[in-house]
C-alpha cells in the first residue's frame, strides 16, 4: 500500500500517532505535509466526524486516509463534552479554547458532583479513496475518572485530569510507552491495523 495520509491538524494527535505507528511498517504522513486544511466537523457523532475528515483528506491528496475523532465522555454530564471535547471551553463559536480552558470548564461543570466516572473514546476511520462506500471503522475506549485537579506534564487535552485508578496516575503522568499500551487511540489503532493486514 502507498503512503496513507493522517487526517488531523492536531499536533498532539500527530505526535501520539507517530509514536504508535512506529510499531507498524506503514508509511503515514500528517495532512499538513500536503497542505490539507482542517474541514468543519459537522457530524453529530464521532463516526460521522471521522468519516468527514477522512473523506476530505483523501479527496484533496488522492491517497488513502486515516481519520481520528475522539473525545472525553463524562457520565455525570450526560456524555459531555463528547464530540465537542476540543472546543468545550470556547467562549463563542469563533474562539478556539486552549487545553487549559477546556479543563477549567470541565472541573467547573463537575463541581459538587460525586460521580466522576469518564472514558476517552476514539473512532478511527480508514478510507481507501474519497468515494469509498465501505470505510473501515474501529473504536477504542479507555475507562477512568476525572480528578479534582490537574496533575502531570505529558500528553495533551484532558490528560492532566483523566485519572487511571489501576495505575494511580493521570494520563499526563504516564510515559509515551505506558500510554501507547492502554489508551483509547492505541486500542482503536490495534484493531484497525489488524483489519488492514488484508489490504496490505
Amino acid at each position: 500500500m502507498d503512503k496513507i495520509v493522517l487526517a488531523t491538524g492536531n499536533k498532539g494527535k500527530v505526535a501520539e500517532f507517530s509514536h504508535l505507528f512506529t510499531q507498524y511498517n506503514i508509511d503515514v504522513a500528517p495532512q499538513s505535509d500536503f497542505n490539507v486544511p482542517d474541514v468543519p466537523e459537522t457530524g453529530t457523532t464521532f463516526v460521522e466526524n471521522a468519516i468527514i475528515k477522512a473523506r476530505h483528506a483523501a479527496k484533496l491528496t488522492g491517497l488513502p486516509a486515516i481519520a481520528d475523532d475522539s473525545g472525553l465522555v463524562v457520565d455525570a454530564l450526560n456524555g459531555a463534552p463528547g464530540i465537542y471535547s476540543a472546543r468545550y471551553g470556547a467562549l463563542n463559536a469563533q474562539t478556539k479554547p486552549s487545553d487549559s480552558d477546556n479543563c477549567t470548564k470541565l472541573l467547573a461543570e463537575l463541581n459538587g458532583k460525586h460521580n466522576r466516572q469518564a472514558k476517552f473514546l476514539c473512532v478511527l476511520v480508514f478510507m481507501r479513496h474519497a468515494n469509498d462506500p465501505t470505510p473501515i471503522i474501529c473504536q477504542g475506549e479507555w475507562e477512568g475518572e476525572i480528578a479534582t485537579s490537574a496533575s502531570g506534564e505529558g500528553g495533551f487535552g484532558y490528560d492532566p485530569l483523566f485519572y487511571v485508578p489501576s495505575l494511580a496516575q493521570t494520563a499526563a503522568m504516564l510515559s509515551k510507552h505506558e500510554k501507547s499500551d492502554i489508551s483509547h487511540r492505541a486500542k482503536a489503532l490495534k484493531e484497525l491495523m489488524h483489519k488492514l493486514q488484508t489490504l496490505i
